[in-house]
């Protein structure tokens, strides 16, 4: 009778094992490598998404408002915030829009209501909104949760907007 050889058998059997546990190992990581590139991808593009919505709302808004002399920048309980002046009904109502606790808020009132900034609607996750008005012109600055910071300025009295 012959002998099998079991040894040989076992060898490729390791080997065989080996290079299966080497292939999983280069699946892993390559699988892990990609995960991270997409979740870096995706807090980029969300942070992007944030602080475009947050710049697009303000330009939109002051595009809609009525005259150039409808939209100013005052002090809001010590937030920055633009206001948008309108008569309905030979009221004047005001809408002002100001970044409170973490989020881009707009608060729709009478002229002389007495509402806290706490009082408006959440628009969109801002951190900070800072905005001043100079010669004519109204700079708007816009910092999202991530830190990233969208700046651009309004021409008003045209009605034009310039760096977004």
């Amino acid at each position: 009778m012959k002998k099998k050889n079991n040894s040989k058998n076992s060898i490729s059997g390791l080997a065989t094992l080996l290079m299966f546990g080497v292939f999983a190992v280069c699946i892993m990581s390559v699988l892990l490598t990609g995960a991270g590139a997409y979740k870096r991808l995706t807090q980029r593009d969300q942070a992007s998404f944030s602080a475009r919505t947050c710049s697009q709302y303000i330009v939109t808004k002051v595009r809609q408002a009525g005259s150039p002399d409808a939209v100013s920048v005052e002090s809001f309980d010590g937030y920055d915030c633009l206001v948008f002046a309108e008569d309905i009904d030979g009221w004047t109502y005001v809408t002002r829009v100001y970044c409170c606790d973490g989020w881009l808020c707009e608060l729709f009132t009478a002229e002389d209501g007495g509402f806290l900034p706490e009082d408006g609607e959440k628009v969109v996750e801002a951190e900070d909104l800072k905005v001043y008005s100079e010669n004519g012109l109204i700079n708007v600055s816009v910092t999202d949760r991530e830190g990233y910071e969208s700046s651009f300025c309004l021409n008003v009295r045209g009605m034009e907007v310039s760096g977004i």
